[in-house]
């Protein structure tokens, strides 16, 4: 706040305070002074409220009331002026974006932490993945109306120009992102007051039943003011005996109508479907001639979106295992039959990636920030549970083997034990026993 707005804080604050105090003693005057002097000059007592010394006039214009004798004013209506004048002044120190300053709302203020700067909306636009024609037509649309209304500020004549949009393209290809940066680009040039965007789809606009439609939209449409309305799918409002529908699709062409200067109204879905829908209503069609297709993203724009969303979230992706995504991707596109959601997809694709490696690593015991960080091709598919089984059927098989293997190893060491000499050697042992006995004897 600089130097010129802060006097003149102080002086709407001082009218205030002045005002406020004039009130009170006013009435604490009329009512409790029975001492006063009539003719406003002086004062027999001070006030309560902690303004100065009251006087028969409190205003200094208003004559001082009589009540004993019921001349003069009538203290109510004394009173009823004096409040009646304090509220002119609170409202228009409202109307200004003026408030008190309070104790607490400095001791709040104190306290708070800094917000980071919002960047700028040109500069958002420009970091987005691809969208070149994108880019260009709304570059284009906002040095357009920029102009014409820095011609109607400057007395010229403007060109009328429908700030209303419809967004034709496949899901995910950033018609929600662009809707966006468009509402902060019209704030940021003062062709709306708040630059928020309000997304929904039919669901968020159609009711149950007749009449409640009405209200459910107007709700939204109150919520929207002062910035953009993101009806998304909008084609689906316009189906054959929709009553509902078309109830929706009235009451937002009357705000659109009643709220001109400051509400936004864009429109999107695939191409074909919104072109029947705008076509179907020449309300529609007369307030929506602007539009902007977004075309499906390239395999190096979707493998670029893929990567900011590692650098985002600190994943490192090899490079033998980046082709391998880049590979996948290109798969699912070509699978896909024209329904690819795009970035929508990326983003699916990199939440099972790291779900993936989220199994992996979660039985590491000493798990390093390396470990975390690192995506690799065990990662990129998911481990079937027949896989699972498997693993765990070989576990048990070799488990059954090596338990097998010991008990025969068992049995036949208790065979080897068991197993009766050779019979040849069983005789010369027999032979060399009785020569031994009968050379004892012979000793003897």
């Amino acid at each position: 706040m600089d130097k010129r707005d802060r006097e003149k804080l102080d002086d709407v604050l001082n009218q205030l305070q002045n005002t406020q105090r004039n009130m009170l003693g006013g009435l604490y005057g009329d009512f409790f002074g029975s001492g006063s002097t009539s003719n406003g000059s002086g004062a027999t007592g001070n006030s309560p409220f902690g303004g100065a010394p009251v006087s028969g006039n409190s205003t200094g214009n208003r004559p001082s009331a009589n009540v004993q004798g019921g001349s003069g004013v009538d203290p109510l209506e004394d009173a009823k002026n004096a409040l009646n004048e304090f509220n002119t002044k609170v409202n228009e120190a409202t109307a200004n974006g003026v408030r008190p300053a309070t104790k607490t709302a400095d001791k709040e203020e104190e306290n708070a932490e800094p917000k980071e700067p919002e960047e700028d909306p040109m500069e958002t636009l420009d970091k987005l993945v691809g969208l070149d024609t994108i880019k260009g037509d709304v570059k284009e649309l906002t040095n357009f109306v920029k102009i014409q209304k820095t011609r109607k500020d400057a007395g010229l004549k403007s060109v009328p120009v429908s700030l209303h949009l419809v967004f034709t393209g496949n899901p995910g290809t950033g018609k929600t992102t662009v809707a966006r940066i468009i509402s902060k680009l019209y704030k940021n040039i003062g062709v709306l007051s708040k630059g928020q965007l309000v997304e929904t789809d039919r669901s968020g606009l159609v009711a149950g039943y007749v009449g409640q439609t009405a209200i459910k939209t107007q709700e939204l449409i109150k919520k929207a003011m002062g910035g953009v309305l993101f009806i998304d799918e909008a084609y689906a409002l316009s189906q054959k005996d929709d009553a509902f529908g078309q109830e929706a699709i009235d009451t937002i062409l009357k705000a659109m109508e009643d709220h001109r200067d400051d509400l936004v109204v864009i429109v999107a879905g695939y191409t074909e479907p919104m072109e029947k829908f705008i076509n179907s209503n020449p309300g529609l069609k007369s307030r929506f001639n602007k539009y902007i297709e977004f075309p499906d993203y390239t395999i190096d724009e979707l493998m670029e979106i893929f990567d900011m969303n590692c650098k985002k979230y600190d994943y490192v992706i090899e490079d033998e295992t980046k082709q391998h995504v880049k590979e996948l991707i290109t798969q699912r596109k070509l699978a896909s039959n024209g329904n690819f959601a795009n970035a929508r997809e990326i983003r699916n694709l990199f939440e099972e990636i790291i779900t993936n490696q989220a199994s992996r690593i979660a039985g590491i015991e000493d798990l390093k920030p390396e470990d975390m960080m690192k995506i690799t091709n065990e990662d990129l598919f998911d481990k079937a549970p027949e896989d699972e089984d498997k693993h765990d059927s070989k576990a048990d098989v070799k488990s059954g083997d090596e338990k097998k293997a010991a008990d025969n190893k068992s049995d036949d060491q208790e065979k080897t034990d068991d197993k009766p000499d050779d019979p040849e050697k069983a005789d010369n042992k027999m032979d060399d026993q009785e020569k031994d006995e009968v050379k004892t004897d012979n000793q003897e």
